[in-house]
């Protein structure tokens, strides 16, 4: 099984972005996508969740969805935000490893990285 984590923390705060929906999504050769995950972002801003290898394959891409816009909305629910997702597509070549994708999230940027 591959491992999939995130640590994302508000650069405007300094602090870990608690509740931010995260969903990881198989992206196969026609276009087809099939969800395999739908979660939140802990208390410490982290996600881990394992996939198993029956949802994994070499020839497809995958694709980890944050819903940033709930995140950066105020108590009038209007948006502080230019962006509504920050979506990342990478391809699981290696089921036994852990796919790890920090962000650093402002209302109008982020930064990512990749470690695996």
């Amino acid at each position: 099984m591959a491992l999939i984590t995130s640590h994302i923390l508000n650069s405007v705060s300094g602090m870990s972005a608690i509740g931010i929906r995260t969903q990881l999504f198989r992206i196969d050769e026609n276009d087809t996508r099939y969800q395999i995950f739908d979660v939140q972002t802990d208390d410490e801003g982290r996600i881990s969740q394992t996939v198993s290898s029956d949802y994994l394959n070499e020839d497809c891409e995958y694709e980890l969805v944050f819903h940033t816009n709930e995140y950066f909305s105020d108590e009038n629910n209007e948006s502080l935000s230019s962006m509504s997702k920050v979506v990342l597509r990478f391809p699981i070549d290696d089921v036994t490893k852990r796919y790890h994708m920090p962000i650093m999230l402002a209302p109008h940027s982020y930064s990512v990285w990749s470690s695996h």
